[in-house]
């Protein structure tokens, strides 16, 4: 199956969203990112469900919602009833994870987990049957514009390999970052979904910048 495309939105110009959603609308994309950040679980503070609500009604993407929030139990219903196609809430934000994950897609949404760098994907082992999405980070969340972390891609091979024995669907996204420079090995590694905040929104050319991370064709995946 193709690898899936989802431009993260915190890299967009805030002062012309309707130009830069009808350049994705237009484009390869495959999915809008929107990182959720409240100051709190990351030092830094986006955006919220009304403008989530606001992007939805431009989008002919699914919105890939990306909550790094504390708590996030209290909050998935209204994001979800704002246009969240996908929500993602992270493994060190709550003590039910299980539990929410089945909520999540109880509402009619997909459900997916985010790990910090520092976090094993072991931890995972006794979710993974009931996920969707595993969103690995791949710079420490709170800002875009940071480094990829090289270490990142044993553990998309190590999640992958989980995946294959265990014959599930579940898809690996890969979150800071990703760009030309290194996304055939992330694709190679065993990712399905890059996230590219701004790789694609600071280049000359955006909808080209996606259709190139769209187009790149990798063999069997390195595990």
């Amino acid at each position: 199956m193709a690898h899936l495309i989802a431009p993260s939105i915190l890299a967009a110009n805030y002062g012309a969203l309707n130009k830069d959603f009808d350049m994705l609308n237009k484009s390869q994309a495959d999915w809008v990112h929107v990182d959720v950040m409240d100051g709190v679980f990351v030092p830094n503070i986006s955006f919220g469900q009304m403008l989530v609500k606001q992007m939805k009604s431009v989008s002919e993407k699914p919105l890939d919602v990306h909550l790094m929030i504390v708590e996030p139990e209290k909050y998935v219903d209204s994001f979800i009833e704002c246009g969240a196609d996908v929500v993602t809430f992270h493994l060190e934000a709550t003590a039910h994870a299980h539990r929410l994950i089945t909520h999540i897609q109880a509402q009619g949404a997909k459900a997916g987990v985010a790990l910090n760098p520092q976090t094993n994907v072991d931890q995972l082992d006794d979710l993974l049957e009931g996920l969707d999405l595993v969103c690995l980070m791949s710079v420490n969340p709170g800002f875009g514009g940071q480094k990829f972390i090289y270490r990142t891609i044993n553990k998309i091979q190590q999640l992958r390999k989980k995946i294959v024995e265990r014959n599930l669907d579940t898809k690996i996204e890969i979150d800071g970052g990703v760009g030309l420079q290194n996304a055939e090995a992330i694709l190679k590694a065993g990712a399905d979904v890059l996230v590219a905040g701004s790789s694609v929104f600071k280049s000359e050319d955006p909808a080209l910048t996606i259709q190139r991370l769209k187009e790149i064709e990798i063999g069997n995946f390195d595990i």
